[in-house]
């Protein structure tokens, strides 16, 4: 059983903290939008009509609504097994049963992981078959979304327990160095999967073609090659089947890279205003932006590995929570709880800068097509196709949105497309 002391303490005004604030913020943003949201947003008229808002804000306070519920019975499920003692029976099953250190690992993380996802699976279906279908956007099966769930479980477990064997073996192998060798290999295997994302994981999901627009290519190609962007392939998807949801994004790295366009996309938008989408995309390959939060993400990494190989080492985190030995898979699960709870405070660091590269991006795609006429109007159809909210609380965009909100981003393009306007010219006598 878990001993009572400070570090327990500590660890439950954590956890029960994060989850007190996440619940407050997701609830006074919905709140805050229904509230707030009496009125279309002047310029959005031709996009949005009162009963268009009056169905944005009933999706996101269905959706949101039942966010929280699956957070309260998710995080709960958790919590119970952390501090039940189920996790040190688990370990002493598992050392009885004579596994080595790689497998009994690997059973340690899986079984919970399984719980927990039987757990949010009914969760998800809701999600998909109920409120997705209410509001018109769900076009999926039942045999499609359980063999998505199958194929993304699969490629999570393999690259799971890939990534475990090897930093259970560098533990093993360089116990005072794990976590320099371990950041290292988690930064190769992401560059790794960011190249092999387009060509191996994602044709698993999706059927991928050239765009059947040959005009529509033809433009986008152009546009590009001007701007000095090479882009081999310019791809639809049909995300159709799925859902009425629409978006487009370049993906890969290096020969990989490729432009992706919704085949909902493509369905509901002019030509003009997916260019305007894809010029935003190239905004943020020419800004490095990817790069960028690499690094970023890089630094986070190397911060985190060096304090996890210290709480691992940490003999109270252990007895605290029930083991009677010091066990390497343990230590890391525990961690990985402690990184997920702690990690949403810094979530607005992130977040601040995200929202950063999007306004250079937006500005990139105007100075690109020497108008942000299409964007703006790309922006009001994307808001209104996918009920998207426009009065978000800002404590709630603080924390969660990597892009500014569509009012914020609506009003500085529509400045922008002022200064572009020629002055009157001077009259003449």
């Amino acid at each position: 059983m878990v001993e009572l002391n400070l570090l327990l303490f500590a660890f439950l005004v954590l956890y029960i903290g994060q989850n007190a604030f996440k619940i407050w913020i997701d609830t006074t943003n919905i709140r805050h939008s229904e509230k707030n949201s009496a009125n279309v947003p002047p310029g959005f008229e031709d996009f949005v009509n009162r009963e268009k808002l009056a169905k944005m804000n009933a999706y996101l306070g269905a959706g949101g609504r039942l966010g929280i519920f699956e957070q309260v019975v998710s995080e709960t499920f958790l919590l119970a097994i952390v501090i039940s003692g189920f996790l040190p029976l688990l370990a002493a099953v598992l050392d009885h049963a004579d596994f080595s250190l790689i497998p009994a690992g690997l059973l340690f993380f899986f079984i919970p992981g399984a719980i927990q996802f039987m757990v949010e699976l009914p969760f998800s279906y809701y999600q998909t078959f109920v409120i997705e279908e209410k509001f018109g956007f769900n076009r999926s099966t039942v045999t499609l979304w359980v063999m998505d769930h199958i194929k993304s479980g699969l490629i999570g477990i393999v690259i799971f327990a890939v990534l475990f064997s090897i930093l259970m073996l560098l533990i093993q192998s360089s116990p005072a160095y794990w976590w320099f060798w371990g950041f290292l290999l988690v930064a190769a295997v992401q560059v790794l999967l960011a190249v092999l994302f387009p060509v191996l994981i994602a044709p698993l999901f999706n059927k991928f073609e050239p765009v059947h627009d040959e005009e529509l290519a033809r433009r986008i190609m152009q546009v590009m090659t001007e701007n000095g962007i090479r882009v081999k392939k310019i791809l639809q998807m049909n995300e159709g089947v799925r859902s009425r949801h629409t978006n487009a994004y370049f993906t890969g790295i290096g020969k990989t890279k490729q432009i992706v366009l919704y085949d909902t996309l493509l369905e509901s938008h002019t030509h003009d205003e997916i260019l305007s989408v894809l010029a935003h995309e190239a905004g943020h390959f020419r800004k490095k932006h990817v790069l960028k939060q690499l690094v970023l993400f890089g630094a986070f990494s190397f911060a985190a590995f060096y304090v996890t190989y210290l709480l691992i080492k940490w003999p109270l985190l252990y007895t605290t929570f029930g083991f009677v030995q010091p066990l390497p898979y343990a230590g890391l699960f525990l961690a990985g709880i402690f990184w997920q709870k702690a990690g949403f405070f810094l979530q607005p660091l992130y977040m601040r800068l995200s929202r950063r590269f999007e306004m250079e991006a937006d500005s990139f795609a105007v100075t690109m097509l020497r108008t942000a006429a299409p964007m703006v109007s790309a922006l009001k159809r994307l808001a209104a196709d996918n009920l998207s909210n426009l009065n978000p609380h800002p404590a709630y965009v603080w924390f969660h949105y990597s892009h500014p909100p569509i009012l914020q981003r609506v009003s500085r393009l529509e400045a922008a497309q002022d200064l572009l306007r020629p002055a009157p010219a001077p009259e003449t006598r």
